[in-house]
């Protein structure tokens, strides 16, 4: 009998590594494929086939997709903050297509997308799901147009190529060995750390990053080819996000609370200097949105369908505090 071969491509992101992580604990004949310039730390210590290679290149992914059967696909340019939105365009949707038109090519049995909660409609009531399209384009900054506009692509090829695609729309992940650490990740460091002084309104749908990696794999063993899976344990604020991470770290949590219109503000000057300056600057009105314009979420087709049963994310909070705290960096 043939072993089959799992391939995870953006292995070295936070998710991405943890999906690989997450197949090898199941005994799963992985591959991953990174780029050269990749921080592989996350999966160093990993019995795994490595392939080196851009997504760009035609090559490189055809040597890391012939003898795989099923793809992982965790590669996101996540800037939202970036004046020019272009490299987001160029990852998130031109090179995708590259990778899917290679995934028709070597007759891939499963192609499991990452893709975001952000590509939800906003539900009248308040909580959306997977029916709901997408339908605030106008309000939307380049970040979460990018990320619509790849999804539609992966179905596209989905319905009109047969490619057997499932997406996973998952909400801010949050854990321990995030390396970078994500944008979101980093707000709870600032918060453990003391660095964060005051705090505004927003949040967002959030789970656990093994949780996620576990969706991604019941995704691929048990999902509806066509379908969308939201994954997301529950919408936190950030009040009581940030009262978890501070209690975890022993401190208070932030106490200033800083006026919707202060806040845009102050993200709109941050912009303008931002463009006088040429540097790129992470509070920007567009990562703002980000936290604001955001639907909450059901996760219950992904329950029910896929059998996935997320820990509660205030644990992933506390883990991700922990690691943090020991990992200064």
């Amino acid at each position: 009998m043939t072993v089959q071969t799992a391939l995870v491509i953006g292995a070295s992101g936070f998710l991405g590594s943890h999906v690989v992580r997450a197949l090898v604990g199941q005994g799963r004949n992985v591959r991953i494929m990174v780029r050269s310039s990749s921080d592989t730390r996350a999966t160093d210590d990993l019995p795994i086939d490595r392939v080196v290679g851009d997504i760009s290149d035609v090559d490189a992914l055809r040597r890391a997709m012939n003898g795989c059967s099923t793809v992982y696909y965790c590669v996101v340019d996540t800037r939202a903050w970036l004046r020019d939105p272009a490299p987001l365009y160029h990852t998130n949707v031109t090179c995708l297509q590259t990778v899917l038109d290679m995934a028709l090519e070597t007759a891939i049995e499963r192609f499991v997308f990452t893709s975001t909660f952000a590509t939800i409609g906003r539900n009248a009531s308040g909580v959306s799901s997977e029916s709901d399209g997408f339908d605030w384009w106008d309000e939307a900054p380049d970040y979460v147009r990018c990320r619509v506009q790849a999804e539609e692509l992966l179905f596209r090829y989905q319905r009109e190529k047969g490619l057997p695609a499932v997406a996973c729309c998952v909400g801010n992940t949050y854990g321990s060995n995030d390396l970078q650490p994500t944008p979101h990740g980093q707000m709870i460091k600032d918060v453990a750390t003391g660095a964060m002084s005051a705090v505004w309104d927003g949040g967002g749908p959030c789970v656990g990053i093994e949780d996620a990696a576990t969706a991604m794999l019941l995704a691929a063993d048990r999902g509806r080819v066509g379908e969308r899976y939201i994954v997301a344990e529950r919408w936190l604020d950030y009040d009581e996000m940030f009262a978890i991470a501070a209690a975890r770290a022993n401190r208070e949590p932030p106490k200033r609370r800083i006026p919707l219109p202060i806040i845009y503000a102050m993200a709109w000057c941050a912009d303008r200097v931002s463009s006088l300056t040429g540097k790129d600057n992470r509070f920007s009105v567009a990562s703002l949105k980000c936290s604001r314009l955001l639907p909450n979420v059901d996760a219950s087709k992904a329950r029910k369908e896929l059998g996935w049963q997320p820990r509660p994310v205030a644990e992933a909070i506390e883990d991700a505090v922990d690691y943090y705290l020991t990992h200064p960096r």
